[in-house]
């Protein structure tokens, strides 16, 4: 009796498992695909901007749940030829799943110019974080087009518990000395803006006096917010461009120019 029993269990599981008819756990960290997204557009953005005087970029963030939209901005934007690349300033996600992540990719992956995503603090969710790492990266990263260096941060401090050291300011202080006679000027970009619920404010202050030292900051960048916005957060002349979420329909367009000015607009798609 315990044997028939036994051949037919091993039967049934034979049967889910040639038909697959049990789908992997949604948190499953397994991927297929591209991976390391960040590090090969980087890549290319650094080599198709090298010696350009002008950069002109476009800014997106929290696409999360917004499929359809997001494929109406890379089809949008894929019909310009004026676009160097794209920051994605964070939340690809909504829940930290891991088809989340491949689903956005493969779409921003149909983009004709690189782009770059930071990571958000919905990306942070269950095992989301290695995730990320595994299809785009390391959380802070830096890269340099033409004579600009744009230096990515994570800042969602609340995701971390505040056991980790966020914004990571090793990882500033290095930036501020390695390559400095590659770029003369900066941008910085984040997902959530200093005074946000997530940033750690004991330190935002310290933040600020932080980036500044960078050559020539421009201005910083985050997403989170949902919403447009132009702030000068600290009242010294450092402006932080919030874009919308990608349901919005709308994206920032910047533009480096060589005599040390930018111009800034807001386009609908």
């Amino acid at each position: 009796m315990k044997k028939s029993i036994g051949i037919l269990l091993l039967g049934i599981l034979c049967i889910f498992q040639s038909c697959e008819m049990i789908e992997y756990h949604p948190y499953d960290g397994r991927i297929s695909g591209k991976t390391d997204i960040n590090k090969k557009n980087i890549a290319r953005i650094e080599e198709t901007c090298r010696n350009k005087e002008t950069i002109r970029f476009a800014m997106i963030g929290d696409t999360q749940r917004w499929y359809d939209e997001t494929e109406a901005f890379v089809n949008a934007l894929n019909k310009r030829n004026d676009i160097d690349f794209v920051i994605h300033g964070g939340d690809v996600s909504d829940f930290g799943l891991t088809k989340e992540f491949l689903w956005q990719r493969d779409i921003l992956n149909k983009l004709k110019v690189p782009y770059v995503v930071l990571l958000g603090n919905h990306d942070c969710l269950a095992n989301g974080i290695e995730v990320f790492r595994k299809v785009f990266g390391e959380e802070n990263f830096s890269f340099i087009a033409g004579r600009t260096k744009f230096v990515c941060l994570n800042t969602n401090a609340l995701e971390f518990d505040y056991s980790l050291p966020v914004p990571d300011f090793q990882f500033i202080e290095q930036e501020i000395k390695d390559k400095k006679d590659e770029y003369d000027k900066t941008v910085m970009a984040m997902h959530v803006r200093p005074f946000s619920e997530q940033f750690n404010n004991n330190i935002a202050n310290v933040f600020q006096r932080y980036i500044k030292e960078f050559p020539n900051l421009q201005f910083c960048l985050n997403a989170h917010d949902h919403n447009i916005a132009v702030d000068d957060l600290f009242d010294d002349g450092i402006i932080y461009y919030g874009t919308p979420n990608i349901a919005k329909k709308k994206y920032l367009l910047f533009t480096l120019n060589s005599d040390n000015t930018y111009d800034y607009e807001v386009v609908a798609y």
